[in-house]
């Protein structure tokens, strides 16, 4: 018994496309709890003092400058 090649191409597309949305659904849920975990950084940074704020923020901006510049060498 042969399969058709339009019967494969159909199973094909469809295979794909249900391996788009899965994909699409993980990467939803990828950037939801990225933006509850933004979201929770700032309630954080909200509720220090403005000196602990600024301290915390410095340190942060030192931190990541200090990667890229890791990165260029």
């Amino acid at each position: 018994m042969s399969l058709s090649p339009r019967l494969i191409r159909a199973a094909l597309l469809v295979a794909t496309a249900v391996v788009l949305g899965v994909a699409a659904g993980q990467l939803r849920d990828k950037r939801n709890v990225a933006e509850l975990t933004v979201e929770n950084i700032h309630k954080q940074l909200d509720a220090l003092d403005p000196v602990t704020r600024a301290a915390v923020i410095a340190r942060l901006s030192s931190d990541e400058v200090k990667k890229v510049r890791d990165q260029r060498h």
